[in-house]
């Protein structure tokens, strides 16, 4: 009898010394799963933002180079009316002006979030685009989309210079102007105005409140203890096993 107990509570200390081995295996394996999740969501991060500098940076350079070929390739007339000359090259130098800056700083923004360590994280990606990034990616986006309506202000110029020669010339001109105008209104009214202040807070997320055709947008900021998430992931995992030892038994 006394060699049973006594092998009985060897086992149990075998059991409990496999389970201290266990929690221990698992608590290094879901600390290196945490490592590996938080460089996925930085690498994530940085993507994103890399992305969306791509896009206004191609953007900004397609739209300058169309303004420049303008300026350069369209004749001028030389009964051309001075007030109009002058309006339309100013116009363009401020086009050109404006997609320069929305190129440049997103070209320099896209290379330094690069340079963003996303294995040492020593400050998070949050953070870093909120202070180092995050007034240049305002400038860049406000010059953008002030460089629209000005590039269709120049289209409507455009019209009156290349038709100036031309007896229909108010016709023509009238046609462009009118198509410019309407353009510019939609962007005003419907594309920049639903948009443009959700997109220019970089660092925010979006929540929509309800699933109607145009949802309402409510524009929040990500926070996240990732020391607490742990704490309950790890808590959860515990609560399981135990319910999964209390079925076994």
């Amino acid at each position: 009898m006394e060699l049973i107990n006594a092998l009985s509570k060897s086992f149990d200390v075998a059991d409990v010394a496999w389970e201290i081995n266990c929690r221990e295996e698992d608590l290094k394996y879901r600390a290196l799963e945490n490592e590996r999740r938080k460089v996925d969501d930085a690498r994530r991060a940085v993507n994103e933002k890399a992305e969306q500098l791509k896009a206004i940076s191609g953007l900004s350079a397609l739209v300058a180079g169309f303004a420049m070929v303008v300026q350069t390739n369209i004749p001028i007339p030389d009964s051309l009316n001075p007030v109009l000359l002058c309006l339309m090259g100013a116009t363009t130098a401020a086009v050109v002006a404006a997609m320069l800056i929305a190129m440049l700083n997103s070209t320099f923004l896209l290379v330094a979030i690069f340079k963003y360590d996303c294995k040492k994280r020593e400050v998070p990606f949050e953070n870093f685009w909120r202070n180092r990034c995050d007034e240049d990616w305002q400038l860049a986006f406000s010059a953008f989309t002030y460089g629209i309506p000005l590039f269709l202000v120049m289209l409507a110029q455009v019209g009156w210079v290349v038709f100036w020669t031309h007896d229909d010339r108010n016709v023509a001109s009238t046609f462009v102007t009118a198509i410019a105008i309407g353009t510019l209104v939609f962007w005003l009214v419907s594309t920049k105005y639903k948009w443009a202040g959700i997109l220019k807070k970089g660092h925010k997320k979006l929540t929509f409140q309800d699933n109607s055709p145009l949802p309402a947008v409510d524009i929040v900021e990500e926070e996240v203890d990732e020391d607490d998430y742990e704490d309950v992931q790890e808590d959860e995992y515990y609560d399981a096993n135990e319910h999964e030892h209390e079925d076994e038994s």
